[in-house]
């Protein structure tokens, strides 16, 4: 058995594929590897951050909730990246919609990630970094969407340390500048692959929009991402090698 320093993930080892699917939420991860694996075997229940791994179109996917927020989505990443041998990770999240023309059930493809957490400033960089997602990985992504005939949307997200923001003007700022949503973890996922030469994508869900208020309930967020988990897993297959 492996354990992390953390203590966050104990895994025997080669239990967990070279690509890892991560929503937020562990019961997503519990839906993902029920509904679209065959034969999921649980790896990790430790603080029920569930994890599995099963076998998609004839290869080896695992899936495993990240948490809430930047530090989490960091620390379970960085783990799966230099401890368990990772190759890449891709995000499967919810996100609020910001642009003008996104909708409830949007796909959204994160191309780049702006972010106003502070871990986006390290010390030994002598500027500051752009979290971006692996292009290949991107292009796997939106052609499987094609395929699909889903219509998704690609661009810059936000990642932000506020779910419940204090600057009442924040939304309307990132919208003029061409954010399509906000969210809680992309741009830690992408710096972590970057800082450890893996790699990473981060496809979206709108689950609610941001000026308006309409939103999806708890259990349609859990339930009914379909498409979104789709293109994800046709991404993972085109990933591993």
């Amino acid at each position: 058995m492996t354990v992390t320093p953390s203590a966050c993930i104990e895994a025997q080892p080669g239990s967990i594929a070279e690509v890892m699917l991560m929503p937020g939420d562990p019961l997503r991860a519990k839906f993902v590897a029920e509904n679209y694996l065959e034969n999921p075997e649980c790896f990790c229940t430790v603080r029920n951050m569930l994890g599995y791994t099963g076998v998609y179109r004839g290869k080896r996917v695992s899936v495993m909730g990240s948490g809430m927020g930047v530090p989490s989505m960091m620390l379970y990443a960085y783990e799966l990246f230099n401890f368990f041998n990772v190759r890449a990770i891709i995000r499967i999240g919810s996100a609020g919609g910001i642009g003008p023309d996104v909708k409830l059930r949007d796909v959204i493809i994160a191309m780049t990630a702006s972010t106003n957490s502070a871990v986006m400033q390290p010390g030994d960089f002598p500027g500051t970094l752009a979290p971006c997602a692996d292009f290949g990985m991107l292009r796997l992504a939106v052609n499987a969407a094609e395929q699909k005939g889903v219509n998704v949307r690609v661009g810059q997200v936000i990642t932000s340390d506020y779910f419940y923001n204090p600057q009442p003007d924040a939304n309307e700022s990132f919208r003029k500048m061409g954010i399509l949503a906000v969210e809680m973890e992309t741009a830690g996922l992408y710096i972590t692959a970057m800082r450890a030469g893996k790699k990473a994508l981060s496809i979206l869900t709108v689950s609610d929009l941001v000026f308006t208020g309409e939103g999806l309930s708890a259990l349609e967020r859990q339930e009914s991402f379909e498409e979104m988990m789709e293109i994800s897993l046709e991404t993972a297959w085109g990933t591993i090698i």
